[in-house]
């Protein structure tokens, strides 16, 4: 994909019924990724909204995450000061300094931004420490991460406080299009 081309993604979940829609577009010298995700969570359906900002090195600057899940609304912002402190509404969250991209645990389209920001050659690899929210808690906290590139088109990832490793396969966007067993994408 050319570095300032726009890029579209469209994933079915595997785990639960439902869907992911994203485009990531250059903006203000950064990328922006915007999408929304719908799904069934614990019997109830859900529906994510979210925005990712990263400058032209590929670092988090901001998210904006609202939805529902059942009854429930939310609307979280996310924002990585210029110290390297992580906020969630304006509320630091301590511990998070050494974490450089934000991680959204119900969508594939942030592994984009951390690979593209490591930009590991094949045979390289990389821990990958991410500040991650889920739905429906809220709760921004690190998650220890390794990436390791096997091919032009596959990572093996590792997530060892998830309890998860698989071979990710990428598409020509540098989306992930194979997520074993969580997300796959729709042709």
């Amino acid at each position: 994909m050319h570095e300032t081309a726009a890029a579209v993604a469209l994933w079915r979940r595997l785990d639960t019924p439902g869907h992911d829609a994203c485009r990531l577009d250059p903006a203000d010298g950064g990328w922006r990724l915007d999408g929304t995700a719908v799904f069934l969570h614990e019997g109830e359906p859900a529906r994510i909204d979210y925005h990712v900002a990263c400058d032209g090195r590929w670092r988090t600057e901001r998210g904006h995450i609202r939805g529902f899940i059942g009854a429930r609304t939310f609307d979280w912002r996310i924002g990585r000061e210029a110290s390297a402190a992580w906020t969630v509404n304006g509320v630091a969250v301590p511990g998070l300094e050494a974490c450089v991209d934000l991680d959204l645990g119900f969508t594939p389209a942030t592994n984009l931004t951390q690979l593209r920001r490591v930009a590991l050659a094949p045979g390289q690899a990389a821990q990958v420490p991410v500040a991650w929210i889920d739905a429906p808690d809220g709760v921004l906290q690190a998650l220890p991460q390794r990436y390791e590139r096997r091919s032009a088109t596959t990572y093996w990832y590792e997530s060892p406080t998830a309890g998860y490793a698989e071979l990710l396969e990428l598409a020509p966007s540098g989306f992930v299009s194979r997520y074993p067993g969580l997300w796959e994408a729709v042709a």
